[in-house]
């Protein structure tokens, strides 16, 4: 499935993914990301903004798990 969010919101984001578990979702004016066993997988490590994200989505993710 994939999502497309129209603003970066990482607890959103996060609890999507949780829901989900496995997919790919889409942030305007970031770009694409997958995922896969309620965790957010590396993006292009050359794209700091992606990483930046990415290292938010998870850490919303774990916030949600505790």
């Amino acid at each position: 499935m994939l999502r497309e969010f129209s603003a970066h919101r990482p607890q959103q984001v996060a609890r999507f993914v949780k829901t989900l578990f496995k997919g790919q979702f889409v942030i305007a004016g970031v770009g694409e990301f997958a995922f896969d066993n309620g965790k957010v997988l590396v993006p292009d490590v050359n794209n700091r903004e992606k990483l930046n994200v990415y290292r938010q989505i998870n850490k919303a993710i774990e916030t949600l798990s505790a």
